[in-house]
């Protein structure tokens, strides 16, 4: 089946894009990327200006990238441009936890080592991810990039999808794709509800120094008041995601540095030592939302505008990094067989593949935060119970190594050794 001629009055614009892609955080960019690769063109609309997006001091965001969402990047063209500048996270170290004991007790213990594809993942810093994604797409004659501007309405007909901006021009395009995150205005105005709940919980997230080195060693310590993540980065630096009931996180964030730091060291002990701030602090209220369809006529979902999860696995970025690499292998082979990639049976595929797994994946964490956030005895003995159980069984012990380097399941091409 040939591709079909472009409709007259999409054949006359130049402005026309194959994708218009509503936000330029992560998601949105990566996708352009990929899309580029496919020869199909991309306009990015980007709210954030482009001297915040590219800035070069640190602000204490920092991700974690499983060794899949790495291989994406690196079929994109950006690895180059970051790996000097990343953290690789060569084992990771889960344990219950309370106040004043740090990290003293490990339940579970998984190492690069054991599989043989290499670290399980990367800490990188937003300001490298981000500046390298900008680059890049300045770089590809494929994609437009419109900082600075916002979308004011959207509109789909036979032909294509328009989107008009606050500034009043309209652009089109042939599928309409939101990454413009968990409030996605592009899911809103195409009448996609959401279904989620707030956990009650806010996450302090820093970046800090300290004395000693963490050889790469990411630490999971689950704290009767919810998880502390403990990630390694560049230098004798970790960074820190906090999760603490919402009024105690509205009251540790109010406190100066010094005072702020206090509140956190007996939670995550001296076993690195002296520690300092390194970077700004910010917080974020938890919660669960999965969009109620991925999809709509000519339009596709991804990353936190399709699905935010809690961030007791650090899958966020990965999950939406997983979006990003499915549906540009639909529209790859979609395009190849001369399909139209933006009819309604193509972008259902994506659905199909991401939605199970995303589901599974909030599903997953929601029943982790629940189990590990409280000090019920009896839970906490079976939960350590657990892990001892699973630690003593390699085959376990291997399966959840691949489970956070994301080599498991359908993966899509760009993801794929």
């Amino acid at each position: 089946m040939d591709n079909p001629a472009p409709p007259a009055i999409l054949a006359g614009m130049n402005a026309i894009s194959d994708l218009l892609i509503v936000g330029g955080g992560l998601n949105g960019p990566a996708l352009a990327l990929a899309a580029g690769q496919a020869g199909l063109s991309s306009t990015v609309i980007d709210a954030m200006p482009v001297d915040t997006a590219t800035a070069h001091d640190f602000d204490g965001r920092s991700y974690a990238l499983a060794l899949a969402s790495q291989r994406m990047l690196a079929r994109l063209g950006l690895w180059d441009m970051l790996k000097d500048d990343v953290q690789p996270m060569l084992e990771i170290k889960v344990s219950d936890g309370r106040a004043g004991e740090g990290a003293a007790f490990l339940g579970l213990h998984f190492d690069h080592s054991e599989i043989e594809e290499g670290p399980m993942g990367y800490m990188v810093e937003d300001r490298y991810l981000r500046r390298a994604l900008m680059q890049a797409m300045e770089a590809t004659d494929l994609i437009r990039h419109l900082p600075d501007t916002r979308v004011a309405g959207q509109k789909t007909d036979a032909t294509g999808v328009s989107v008009t901006l606050e500034g009043g021009e309209v652009l089109r395009g042939r599928i309409l794709i939101g990454a413009d995150g968990r409030q996605s205005g592009t899911a809103r105005r195409a009448g996609i509800r959401r279904t989620g709940w707030r956990y009650g919980q806010t996450a302090l997230v820093c970046a800090i120094a300290h004395d000693l080195p963490h050889h790469g060693i990411a630490h999971q310590l689950f704290m009767p008041s919810g998880p502390l993540a403990i990630l390694p980065l560049t230098g004798n630096r970790s960074s820190i995601v906090w999760s603490e009931s919402d009024d105690a996180a509205a009251r540790i964030n109010a406190l100066p540095d010094e005072d702020y730091l206090t509140a956190l060291r007996p939670r995550f002990g001296d076993f690195l030592g002296a520690i300092s701030l390194a970077g700004d602090r910010f917080t974020y209220p938890l919660s669960l939302s999965l969009a109620n369809s991925f999809v709509a006529d000519r339009l596709a979902l991804v990353g936190d505008a399709a699905h935010g999860v809690h961030p007791i696995a650090g899958q966020g970025l990965n999950a939406g990094f997983r979006d990003v690499a499915a549906l540009a292998h639909v529209l790859t082979h979609a395009q190849r067989r001369g399909e139209d990639v933006a009819q309604s049976d193509v972008l259902a595929r994506y659905q199909q593949w991401r939605r199970f797994d995303t589901a599974t994946l909030a599903g997953a964490t929601d029943i982790f935060n629940r189990l590990f956030s409280n000090d019920n005895p009896l839970l906490r003995a079976g939960r350590d119970l657990g892990m001892k159980a699973v630690q003593s069984v390699p085959a376990l012990r291997r399966g959840f190594i691949r489970e956070a380097a994301g080599l498991t399941g359908d993966l899509p091409d760009l993801m794929r050794g």
